[in-house]
Formats: structure tokens, sequence, C-alpha cells
């Protein structure tokens, strides 16, 4: 038996532990050591160096500044994440600002490559590290931003006033254990919690533990609002006002499920502390033969839509991966194939996969009228399909018209590879994909997504709060 498997059964690293008993355990794999620190500190410093020296020449009043959870102290053993900020002065026109970021993250990331947010920066490894050099304005407030990078200086400034040993040991905590829940990541794949909002969360209740002990409690929409001094409104289920940003929500790309994931696993780990919390569990893949028992045994038709991924970022593709599946969701519930449940993944083909309760319907429909004594709309109805030979009435059903007409699709797979499905919202570059070419797999066919997504649909059929 393994570790983990141990702390689930209350071993003897197990669930009865004592509560910081668990968090010295946890503490002992996750801290940088001496040594570790040192090394970051001393690229740090060396990377920082050249990236002045390069900035300087190109601008006077131009700085460097460190950011991140590697210059606040909060980063996790192993993490390689080394972040340089260069800030120009705000006189910079946005194409000069451009050009002396590139070059200054070229100088002092010889072998980097050029990526691009909002825009250009410049990436690459120094003896282990990943290295961004990017580039952004030298301001006053954070409300005068120009893109979104001029705000990490600001948020910088404002952990690193608050953030001692204590509270940054109990940032790593709670940052691996929300990777170990699956909630961390602020990516549009995964849409959990940022680092920027963990750190906030736990200066805001005061460690760790204190944040568990809230969030079990929370009664979302959850709003916490550090410098009393937000000015918008927000509909999200947790509202963590950005301190440097009246107008902000730090945690708007959190979804409601990781919200309410953090909810339930707090309050696991508060009655049984384990450090299997803090392990991330991968799924275990499916093969062909546990996928036709779980059909067999679940008695749903399973249905998928598979085609060529767009060639996107995931923070561009899933997006749109999840508008297009809920239109295709729509579709099949509108037509009465009432979906269970869905879920779309991606890699070099991409998937929306569903499980129907209905697979087939009759050839007919019954639409219901309006009351006769509505008498415009009764009228409406009535005329709308009084001469329509593929309709059988209208006829009278206790006070209301009603019409039995053909259906477009009688199965899901007809409705499926029929047009009607470019009828639903699709993201763009989806419907684009979709146009070119797809398949649709019915049933036991389904398994043809196995050698791709083996341990997709294996968490599909295995799922976990």
């Amino acid at each position: 038996m393994s570790e983990d498997e141990a702390d689930r059964d209350g071993g003897p690293d197990g669930a009865n532990d004592d509560f910081e008993s668990v968090l010295s355990r946890v503490r002992d794999r996750i801290d940088p050591d001496a040594d570790e620190r040192a090394r970051l500190r001393a690229v740090a410093e060396t990377l920082t160096e050249r990236a002045e020296d390069a900035a300087t020449d190109l601008a006077p009043g131009a700085d460097v500044l460190q950011v991140g959870s590697s210059a606040r102290g909060t980063w996790i053993s192993g993490d390689r994440d080394i972040d340089v900020f260069v800030r120009f002065p705000p006189e910079l026109d946005r194409e000069t600002l451009e050009e002396y970021g590139l070059e200054v993250g070229h100088e002092t990331v010889p072998d980097g490559h050029e990526e691009y947010a909002e825009h250009p920066y410049v990436k690459g490894e120094v003896e282990g590290f990943d290295v961004d050099v990017v580039p952004c304005f030298r301001l006053e407030s954070a409300t005068e931003i120009r893109s979104a990078v001029d705000r990490t200086p600001f948020h910088n400034r404002y952990l690193e006033e608050r953030l001692d040993e204590e509270l940054a040991a109990d940032v790593r905590l709670a940052k691996q254990f929300l990777k170990g829940i699956g909630a961390y990541g602020s990516d549009l794949r995964t849409s959990g919690f940022s680092g920027y909002l963990t750190e906030l969360l736990v200066v805001e209740y005061g460690g760790f533990r204190s944040l568990l002990e809230a969030a079990a409690d929370w009664q979302p929409p959850v709003e916490l609002d550090p410098e009393d001094h937000g000015r918008a409104s927000f509909s999200d289920p947790l509202i963590v006002i950005d301190p440097t940003d009246p107008e902000r929500n730090v945690a708007a790309v959190c979804a409601a499920e990781n919200v309410a994931r953090l909810q339930h696993y707090a309050r696991e780990f508060l009655a049984a502390p384990s450090t299997s919390f803090f392990e991330p569990r991968e799924p275990e893949p499916l093969t062909a033969a546990a996928l036709r028992d779980r059909l067999a045994d679940r008695e749903a038709t399973a249905v998928a839509v598979r085609f060529e991924a767009p060639d996107l970022v995931d923070d561009q593709l899933y997006p749109q991966l999840r508008k297009s599946l809920e239109g295709i969701v729509g579709g099949l519930d509108d037509r009465g194939f009432d979906v269970l449940r869905a879920d779309t993944f991606a890699d070099e083909t991409a998937v929306v996969f569903a499980e129907l309760a209905v697979a087939e319907r009759p050839a007919i429909e019954r639409h219901l009228g309006p009351p006769i004594h509505v008498r415009d709309h009764a009228e409406g109805f009535y005329d709308a399909y009084a001469d329509d030979p593929d309709v059988y009435g209208p006829f009278i059903d206790g006070d209301r018209y009603v019409a039995e007409r053909k259906r477009d699709c009688t199965t899901a797979r007809g409705y499926l590879e029929s047009d009607r499905l470019f009828d639903v919202g699709l993201g763009a570059h989806v419907e684009t994909a979709l146009e070119e070419r797809y398949d649709v797999l019915v049933g036991d066919e389904t398994t043809a997504l196995l050698p791709e997504f083996e341990r997709q649909l294996g968490a599909y059929f295995d799922p976990r709060p």
C-alpha cells in the first residue's frame, strides 16, 4: 500500500493524525531548503543585473524587479520559475516599450525565445530555471495600467508588505492543497485559484487553517475587499476585490465548481487531516473493456463529436470548447435526448462527449399551442399548422390547440450528423473545424477515443468532488 493510500485509510501516516503533524510532514516536502533558496537567489540576482544594465542603456529611468512567488518566498520546492519585470518610463509609447522589452529580454536570456501575451516578452531557461523577462510601464497607481502586466509590480509590493515567514509558509501549504485537490491555476482550462488569489486569501484570513475554516462555511457569493475600496459589482461566486485596483475581481476566473471543491475538501481535511490531500491524483486510464462495462452498467447512450483541435493556446481553446459543449448539449436537450452529463477535452483532436437518457425519439413530436380563449395567439397557431400536410391537427386537447409535427431528427446520431448542429452556439474556431470534418461516435464506438483520451474518460467515469 502506498503512503497516500495509507493516509486515506487512516494508517500510520493516516487520516486520524494531528492537524499540525500532517502540516509538518507536508512542509518537509514542499519548503525549499537553504541550498535551493541560495541557488535561486544567485540566479535571480544575475538576471536582474543583466536586465538593469540593458534597460538603463536604452531608457534612463528604467528599473528592474523580481516579482512573483520566487520573489515573495511563496514558491514550492521544485518550482523553477523566475519572473523579471522591466519597468520603463510611462513617456515611452507602447511600440517602443515592446521593442526595448524584447532587446532587454534577449540580453538577459541569450538563448530565450519570444512569446506573446498582451505584448511580446522573452522566455527561456537559465541554469535550470524557467525565466520570463516581461516589459511594463512604471506607473504610480494600478488604476493607470495600460495592460494587465502593469498590475504585477503593484501586486508584488502589496504582498511583500504583508507576508512574513509564517504566512509565506502557509501560502505554500495553501497552494499545494489546491494543487492536490485539482483547483489550482488561473489558466482557462483549470479556471481555478491563481497564485496571487491564494496569497491574498491566506493574508486576508491570517493563515492556512483559518482559510480552510472560513471556506468550509462560505455561503457564495462570498465577497472580500481587503482595502474596503471596491467600486464595482460582480456576479461571481467568489469576489476578492484587488487591493491595488478597486474595479477588478481577482477571483473572476475561478469557476463555481472550484470554489465548491475547496469548500468540500476543506471540510474533509479539517475532519480528518491527511497528507494525501496535498498530492494530486492522476486519473486511472480506462480500457476498452472497462468503458463497455461502464456503458452497459449505466444503460445510457454515449455519444461523441470528435474533430481536429483548433490550433489555439489553451486559454483561447477551452472557452470555445465549453461554449460549444453548452450549445451541443442544449441542442440535444431541446430535441428530447435528455443529456445526463457531458464534458469536453482536447489533445491533437477535440471531443464533446455526452451520455443520453434517450437516444431515439418517435417520428412525431407534440407541439402545445396557447389556450383557445387567447384569441390572437390561438388563431395564429391554428393558421400556422392548418394546411401543413406533415402535421396531425391542429386539434383540441383540453382548452388548447395541439399539433403533432414530424421531427427533424429522430436519433441523436442523426441530429449530430445534420446541419442542425450548426444552429447552436459554437466557438468560432470550433465551428470552422466542424465545417471541415467531424466524426460522430455512438455507444461502443466511443472506445475509439481511448488511445488519445483514456485518462480523461477514466476521470469522467470515476467522478470525484
